[in-house]
């Protein structure tokens, strides 16, 4: 296989707690508490958005039923999600991020991915320009970001989240191949609980393992990803960042170790994946219209049902029930199911029932 050349310089800023931070920020009484942003323990699907790191240690975190987490912390504080202070500080954000580039690739309103190639300010140097922009974060908004620098997208943000909170981490071309060779299977992009379980029955535990096989042998075993996956163990990653990428849909999915031959049994399943669509969504400031279940059976036929609403919605208890009744209307019974999903899609202002009323602004946050 001929060398890798790298040509790229690409950042990756993650911001730390972000929404928690903010609220920390703004609200001095919760400094060094254990909050929660998201939904009320109360409510039958309130949902973690986000958890401060002081709720972290007690095992708290992102998309968990909120009701979980006040078991495992009591005296943890809930706070409803405030979008408008959260969109305005990640505006902030992005204008530090202009200093050095136009080429901003926001993943949501806490991360984005950066190609400083050519800085604005011909510093050269992606790693004293992270430092640089995480350095102003701190001074100017008063909030840590933890930034991974590296030759392409995948290293990058791997890098980010090796050292939270607060962290900087470099990983440079000469770094790369034995990073890769050590990165366990699950932290590698597109591989999921299932997969990576998978792959470890496989006997593959790490990049070093994936990297034994062939071309023709990864794909052989999981399809189309698998090249992927034999590209980017050698540190091959050629996606560019994207300026103006827009967010379609947002969702999550599952496919199950055995078949789901009950209602009941899939129900229980659809329970927790409005929970981590609902939690991204609150990550993404996102709210839609357009729910869609997916539904994959044992034979691997696939069918999509949807609901359309006029107001739009991230609420975790209207995603569920809506799952159940687009799954109920399918008369689920005795028809083994081996993969369901929930997506939300059609973002953008909520539709007023009165025309002559002027348009609701509580719809989607632009990312960034």
């Amino acid at each position: 296989m001929p060398e890798v050349k790298y040509t790229r310089k690409i950042i990756h800023i993650d911001m730390d707690a972000f929404y928690a931070s903010v609220e920390q920020r703004d609200n001095p009484e919760y400094a060094g508490k254990a909050i929660v942003v998201g939904g009320s323990p109360e409510g039958r699907g309130g949902v973690v958005a986000t958890a401060s790191y002081e709720a972290r240690k007690f095992g708290i975190r992102s998309a968990m039923p909120s009701k979980r987490a006040l078991q495992l912390c009591p005296e943890v504080i809930f706070i409803r999600p405030r979008f408008s202070a959260y969109k305005e500080a990640s505006n902030k954000i992005r204008e530090i991020f202009a200093r050095y580039t136009d080429l901003i690739e926001p993943l949501s309103l806490d991360e984005a991915y950066l190609d400083v190639t050519h800085d604005k300010q011909d510093i050269g140097s992606a790693l004293e320009i992270a430092k640089q922009i995480k350095s102003a974060i701190t001074t100017e908004l008063h909030l840590t970001a933890s930034a991974g620098v590296s030759v392409n997208k995948f290293v990058a943000k791997i890098a980010s989240d090796m050292h939270k909170p607060d962290g900087l981490t470099f990983i440079g071309p000469s770094a790369i191949e034995h990073f890769m060779e050590a990165l366990p299977v699950e932290k590698f992009f597109g591989v999921g609980k299932v997969t990576a379980e998978k792959m470890k029955n496989m006997g593959l535990h790490t990049g070093a393992d994936l990297k034994k096989l062939s071309l023709d042998e990864i794909t052989e075993r999981f399809g189309k990803p698998g090249k992927f996956y034999y590209q980017i163990v050698r540190g091959i990653d050629d996606r560019e960042v994207q300026p103006h990428r827009e967010t379609k849909s947002v969702g999550a999915e599952d496919t199950f170790a055995y078949d789901l031959r009950s209602q009941d049994e899939m129900n229980a399943e659809l329970d927790k994946i409005a929970a981590v669509v609902a939690g991204r969504l609150q990550k993404h400031g996102l709210k839609g219209r357009t729910i869609t279940l997916k539904i994959k059976y044992s034979d691997f036929k696939t069918i999509t049902r949807n609901k359309s609403f006029e107001q739009l919605s991230n609420e975790p208890e209207l995603i569920c029930s809506t799952a159940k009744q687009l799954l109920n209307a399918t008369e689920p019974e005795g028809k083994p199911v081996r993969l369901l999903g929930i997506s939300l899609s059609n973002f953008g202002e909520a539709i007023p029932k009165n025309p002559k009323r002027t348009r609701d602004n509580g719809g989607q946050l632009e990312l960034f």
